[in-house]
C-alpha cells in the first residue's frame, strides 16, 4: 500500500490526497508536523533529504517528493493527465507557473497568517508577496476567461496543482472578488467528483 507523509494543514499535501482520493486509490497517511519539527527527524530525512511534506513511499519503498511530481506519477494512464506531447508540456507549464509564481505567493502568505505569530518578523513580508500572489492571479483570470479548465478543455493535475492554494487564498488576505473566472473555475473544480476538501485526509 502506499503511503503518503503529508500535513494535513498543507495545500501541497493536499493535491495528492485529492488526486488519491479521486482515482479511488486506498493508501496510508503519516501526519507529520511541520512546526514541531517533525519533518527533520533522522528518519524522516532518510526518506526525503528535503525535509518536506509530501512524500509519497511506494510498495518497493521507492520514495518520490514534491508534490507536483506525485500527482503526475499518480496521473499516468488516467484521464487525469491531459494526452500528447503539447497536452501534457501545457500540463507542465501550469505546473511550472504554480510554483514558481504562485506558491510562493499564495502560501507563503496563508502560512505566515496561519502559523506565525503577530509580531514576527516575516509579517513585512506579506504585502509584496500577496501583491505578487494578486499577479499570478490575474495571469489565471486571463486563461481561465475563455477556457473552462488550465489545459485542453478538461480537468487534470494541472487544476489540482493551482486548486490547492487558490481556493484558500482568503486565508492568505487576498480577495478574490477581483476574479470572477476563477472563482467560477474553484466551483468547477469542487463539482468534480470524489471531490474532498483540504481537510479530509
Amino acid at each position: 500500500m502506499l503511503t503518503l507523509y503529508d500535513y494535513m494543514d498543507s495545500g501541497n499535501g493536499y493535491k495528492a490526497r485529492l488526486l488519491l482520493h479521486q482515482l479511488a486509490i486506498p493508501y496510508r497517511r503519516i501526519e507529520l508536523d511541520i512546526d514541531k519539527g517533525e519533518t527533520r527527524t533522522a528518519a524522516f530525512l532518510a526518506k526525503n533529504p528535503n525535509g518536506r511534506v509530501p512524500a509519497l513511499e511506494l510498495d518497493d519503498s521507492s520514495i518520490i517528493a514534491e508534490s507536483d511530481a506525485i500527482i503526475w506519477y499518480l496521473a499516468e494512464d488516467t484521464p487525469f493527465l491531459p494526452e500528447g506531447r503539447l497536452g501534457r508540456a501545457q500540463a507542465l507549464q501550469w505546473m511550472f507557473f504554480e510554483q514558481y509564481s504562485h506558491e510562493p505567493y499564495v502560501a507563503t502568505p496563508r502560512y505566515i497568517l496561519r502559523h506565525l505569530a503577530p509580531d514576527n518578523p516575516r509579517r513585512s513580508e506579506l504585502p509584496e508577496r500577496q501583491a505578487r500572489g494578486r499577479a499570478a492571479l490575474a495571469v489565471m483570470e486571463t486563461h481561465l476567461a475563455t477556457a473552462p479548465f488550465f489545459v485542453g478543455g478538461h480537468y487534470s493535475i494541472a487544476d489540482i496543482a493551482l486548486y490547492a492554494y487558490t481556493h484558500v487564498a482568503d486565508q492568505a488576505g487576498i480577495d478574490l472578488t477581483p476574479y470572477p473566472a476563477v472563482r467560477a473555475w474553484l466551483g468547477r473544480v469542487a463539482a468534480e467528483p470524489r471531490h474532498i476538501p483540504i481537510t479530509q485526509g
